[in-house]
């Protein structure tokens, strides 16, 4: 089972406002998100986690080093005493309307050989460039955002549920609420600790992240940050239903056509228009059709309800439905979250059609874990996302 261990965590110092200063992660930020945050503070963590340089002379992330050794020596960022874990709460209303609560701990997590056992992959990642998260590890000496894990161990919720030290808590923009408070009890850490290293722990969202601190791992061996790079930073929660908001990741399809689309589809699927105008009530009648919505670039929808016999053996995702039924048909598929995100790219002719799926269970979730099987790429949108900058892991201490 996986080393889950407390650390010395920078943090922002008590004059900084977090809604200010923290921001989403660096891979739902466009161009436009990022200058936002910048103007919003000058010590917004974009700075650091999203770098830019001016200077020819200069990488991003040799001026992200500088300016975290900047703040780290100017008091914007300080140094926890001791070792300690956060406690991060969210309080969110979710896409049903219904209002929700939520706790995780963050802390470091061991980084293990892919098949190894003891922290597990959920999906399939897509192809996708490394080299930036890695680089920027390499010129901080930090982990500047968590992974997402999800353990299998019964009970860390109710071990989570009282409080820490409270260091900041605010509403962000899209209304949920941050909290995160600090534990460095030892008594209490220790048991934290060990609740977590007795079970798996499920890469639910960051695989690329962990995927890269595999690769700092074995590039600091015989290195004085050896034993720091063994683990790397990690939110942790429950696997259970109520600690989860999960929300589909639907598909943009290019080099085939919507007519195209239902013309394969209707083997597998029973294929029939929608008779009224395709909004985002769609999302909502889905669950009730048990359908998904395909939409053409005219914005025309069809439904899609799939024949039990069609997918005899596979399992109840939508996902790899579309994956089996599309196997011998050559296109381009790429993946957004947000029905309005889509539409908007419809409209804007990035895609010929797109198809609207359904979230995936928590039991479809556990039996990945139980079985030790992998969904297809974006099988899952875990939200609300974990904010960026509300701890900082410092490598190098």
């Amino acid at each position: 089972m996986p080393i889950f261990a407390p650390f010395r965590a920078l943090r922002y110092s008590a004059q900084q406002h977090l809604l200010q200063v923290t921001a989403p992660p660096y891979d739902v930020l466009n161009g436009a998100d990022r200058a936002a945050l910048a103007a919003r503070d000058a010590h917004n963590i974009v700075a650091i986690d999203l770098p830019t340089s001016s200077d020819a002379s200069t990488s991003p992330y040799e001026a992200a080093a500088a300016i975290l050794r900047e703040w780290r020596t100017s008091g914007v960022l300080t140094l926890d005493p001791r070792p300690s874990f956060t406690l991060y709460r969210m309080s969110f209303v979710d896409a049903n309307g219904q209002h929700r609560n939520t706790v995780g701990v963050i802390g470091a997590l061991e980084v293990v050989d892919e098949g190894a056992g003891g922290v597990l992959p959920h999906e399939r990642t897509t192809p996708k460039a490394k080299t930036d998260r890695l680089d920027l590890t390499r010129a901080t000496c930090a982990n500047m955002s968590p992974v997402w894990g999800l353990s299998l161990r019964e009970q860390l919720t109710d071990a989570l549920v009282a409080g820490g030290d409270l260091l900041g808590e605010f509403q962000d923009d899209d209304g949920v609420t941050h909290r995160v408070e600090r534990v460095d009890d030892p008594l209490r850490v220790r048991s934290i600790s060990s609740l977590v290293a007795s079970a798996p722990v499920l890469i639910a969202d960051g695989h690329h992240r962990y995927a890269i601190a595999r690769t700092y791992r074995d590039e600091m061996s015989g290195t004085a940050l050896a034993d720091a790079a063994r683990t790397t930073m990690t939110y942790v929660g429950e696997l259970v239903e109520q600690q989860l908001s999960i929300a589909a990741i639907h598909r943009l399809y290019r080099d085939i056509t919507g007519q195209q689309l239902r013309q394969v589809l209707a083997s597998t699927f029973d294929v029939v228009p929608l008779d009224k105008p395709v909004d985002a009530h769609v999302i909502a009648e889905m669950s009730q059709r048990q359908a998904l919505c395909l939409v053409d670039d005219q914005l025309s929808g069809w439904w899609l309800t799939p024949k039990a016999e069609a997918f005899s053996g596979l399992r109840d995702l939508d996902s790899d439905r579309l994956e089996s039924a599309l196997r011998t048909v050559t296109h381009e598929v790429a993946y957004q979250h947000g029905f309005d995100e889509v539409f908007a790219m419809l409209r804007a002719g990035q895609a010929q059609a797109a198809i609207f799926i359904r979230p995936t269970s928590i039991a479809e979730i556990r039996r990945t874990a139980d079985e030790r099987l992998l969904m297809p790429p974006k099988s899952t949108f875990f939200s609300p996302k974990l904010r960026t900058g509300l701890v900082i892991r410092p490598l190098d201490i």
